[in-house]
């Protein structure tokens, strides 16, 4: 699956050789070209053009009339399969040449799997969209016009040529010239605009005359709009430098090790950008030793964009992560983000909730509410080919260590045969998840992304308030049958830990982000719970707390808490009753229900309710609370080996100083649970 894994994607900096970049230029005005995507506009103005239209028209035919005429023959013969691998090499190797909206459609198409094969996209991958850069004295001009003042009053010094060169505009290293700031000013190329619309307008044209053709399938006026939208916004800098301004403010709370180069609004425009230099290394060259951690960072960044705050960065490529000399994470180029609605965010978490407990029937529901599948389609006839999917997916690990890049490959397979497609806004996240992949693969080859991405996403369960991830978190803990599942408690905890501890990468902790900090401990004291004492032989030690306890015990930890609460009021019944049954032994009363059935009943009251019992399902409690115990006391004297028998009295002994019920506020809320149990179990009881 390489194809998906973003290891192709490239990061120069550089033109290709002999690349020659084809631009459209009018010597009539362009001021009635619409700024944000408008088809009917694009069509009326190059409509009233057809000089210019046929000019373009002839230079692509120069430069891609062999492959267009291919093509056609493979779609004629229906061999667009079959030679699709070869026709993307031809199609890489030209559409360069061809400007800014060829290069942005072909990486689009990069990363689309549900139109192209992993092959056909490992090539298009290869597209870099670096390309010679534009004269120096036409960017200095620029600049002039679109900020008003020749370029030496705003910069006291600006580079003698161009950093770097890309289809929409080229980079230069300055000064500013009021606080003497290191600044990056990137500068538009001219007759950007006007040769991406002429291009659209060609496009969509010619998707008018493909729709004539039944066996081509791609709606490629769907495509290409979908697309073009999403394009137009990087061509506004202003848009750009305002998308930085606010990633950053989304950042620096939680992660305060991710670096966003600020943006100087005085002196952007919208084909003008000045921010802020930063001086370092790409993350994908860098030979550090915290490589490893940063692209843990990266991963908690990116996933903090999907499953949070919604406004993801959707071009990640390699050139745009950067390890700064501090060895913090810098990330670049905001100019195209997309936005991800409530129902994505919280659907894709339901879905791997579900994912969890192999609950195929919820998922694809869930595929309905993200839009993999349209409302009102028969699921049933999907269900079990999904079901298949996901249990091969499954199989030698479970959920975490799920081939996220395979099982996308699976799922685009599927929109072939079956009413399923990849979502636009999904399919930015493969190409995100993929880059990152991509740059972790070159130090780590072991690296998984879903199981990198786990404990953020235990993390989001854990904290986030929202009644859909609430009844999410419940629903991982008790799956469908209802039931308290101790080792999904541990495995959410555990992922829970390991997310404290890439939060923490970077320096996360000392700069004092609000992720690391969920896994401050807190010290606790001993307490006794009456009636039990502990062994004079025992020495009393220590409880050694872990980060996992220290989030219950915080007011974030309440919700899942109160979960471990209900089985601990449980296990402390069914101890309670385990005590005096014994006490009962020692009493001489070993065959308690015959002395308590002389008594006679009081109406529909049965004495022998108030006999202590322990049942099975006591038994499932006390080694659920166990398990759990042992886990969050990590260490301490109440570890034992597999084959020794239950201490039920140590549990609850030792259990009661790693728990909140040993603070006021919370220990009676125990003492009420408890005494509700026992009673409604009485009257219960009494009444059978």
């Amino acid at each position: 699956m390489r194809g998906l894994r973003g290891q192709n994607l490239s990061d120069s900096m550089f033109a290709q050789d002999n690349v020659e970049l084809r631009l459209v230029e009018v010597d009539e005005s362009s001021e009635f070209l619409p700024l944000v995507y408008d088809p009917a506009s694009i069509s009326s103005y190059w409509g009233k053009r057809p000089r210019a239209v046929a000019t373009r028209i002839i230079q692509l035919l120069s430069v891609a009339g062999g492959f267009l005429s291919r093509l056609a023959w493979d779609v004629i013969n229906k061999k667009v399969k079959e030679n699709e691998v070869s026709r993307a090499i031809e199609l890489r190797e030209i559409v360069t040449s061809l400007g800014p909206a060829y290069i942005k459609l072909g990486q689009a198409l990069s990363i689309r799997p549900d139109i192209l094969s992993p092959a056909a996209m490992t090539e298009l991958q290869k597209l870099c969209d670096k390309v010679p850069s534009f004269p120096d004295d036409i960017a200095m001009a620029f600049i002039e016009e679109e900020l008003g003042q020749p370029w030496q009053n705003i910069y006291s010094e600006l580079s003698s040529s161009p950093i770097a060169a890309a289809s929409l505009g080229q980079v230069y290293k300055g000064r500013l010239k009021e606080n003497g700031d290191l600044v990056a000013v990137k500068v538009q190329r001219p007759f950007v605009l006007e040769t991406v619309t002429v291009d659209l307008f060609i496009i969509r044209n010619l998707g008018l005359v493909l729709r004539k053709f039944p066996q081509i399938s791609v709606d490629v006026i769907g495509l290409v709009d979908e697309w073009a939208a999403r394009f137009f916004e990087e061509l506004d800098y202003v848009n750009e430098g305002e998308n930085g301004i606010l990633f950053a403010e989304m950042m620096r709370k939680d992660l305060p090790q991710v670096v966003v180069p600020k943006t100087y609004r005085k002196y952007t425009s919208r084909k003008v950008l000045t921010t802020g230099w930063v001086e370092g290394e790409k993350l994908s060259q860098s030979t550090e030793s915290d490589v490893g951690e940063l692209v843990n960072v990266g991963v908690i960044c990116y996933l903090k964009q999907l499953l949070d705050t919604g406004f993801f960065h959707a071009d990640p490529h390699p050139g745009n992560m950067i390890r700064t000399l501090e060895g913090k994470l810098a990330i670049l180029d905001f100019g195209l983000v997309t936005k991800l609605t409530d129902d994505q965010k919280y659907g894709m978490i339901e879905a791997i909730a579900h994912l969890i407990h192999r609950d195929y029937g919820a998922i694809v529901k869930d595929f309905v509410k993200l839009g993999f599948i349209p409302e009102g389609v028969n699921l049933d006839p999907i269900l079990p080919v999904l079901a298949k999917v996901f249990d091969q997916a499954l199989e030698g690990g479970g959920a975490k260590n799920i081939n996220f890049q395979e099982l996308a490959s699976d799922l685009a397979q599927i929109t072939f045969d079956y009413p399923f497609r990849i979502p636009p806004y999904f399919a930015l996240i493969i190409r995100a998840i993929g880059v990152l992949e991509g740059i972790a693969l070159v130090g780590n080859s072991d690296f998984a992304i879903v199981d990198e991405a786990y404990p953020y996403i235990a993390q989001r369960l854990l904290t986030d308030e929202s009644p859909r991830l609430r009844n999410a978190l419940r629903y991982t803990i008790y799956g469908k049958s209802g039931v308290f599942d101790a080792e999904r408690f541990i495995d959410v905890m555990q992922a829970f830990e390991n997310f404290i501890t890439a939060a923490k990468s970077g320096g996360g902790e000392d700069l004092n982000g609000d992720m690391a900090e969920l896994g401050i401990l807190q010290s606790q004291t001993e307490y006794l719970l009456p009636g039990f004492q502990s062994g004079a032989s025992e020495p009393k030690r220590p409880i050694q707390t872990r980060a996992a306890l220290a989030f219950l015990l915080s007011d974030k930890g309440n919700f899942f808490r109160d979960f471990l609460l209900d089985e601990i009021v449980k296990g402390i019944d069914a101890v309670t009753r385990e005590q005096l049954v014994r006490i009962l032994s020692i009493l001489g009363i070993q065959n308690g229900p015959p002395i308590f059935s002389m008594v006679p009943a009081f109406g529909r009251i049965k004495p022998t309710a108030f006999l202590p019992t322990i049942t099975e399902e006591d038994e499932v409690i006390l080694n659920n609370v166990q398990k759990v115990v042992e886990f969050l006391a990590a260490g301490s004297s109440i570890s034992r080996p597999s084959n020794q028998g239950l201490n039920v009295t140590q549990v609850v002994q030792e259990l009661l100083p790693v728990l909140p019920g040993i603070s006021t506020k919370v220990l009676p809320e125990v003492l009420s649970r408890l005494s509700s149990r026992v009673l409604a179990r009485i009257i219960r009881d009494s009444f059978l």
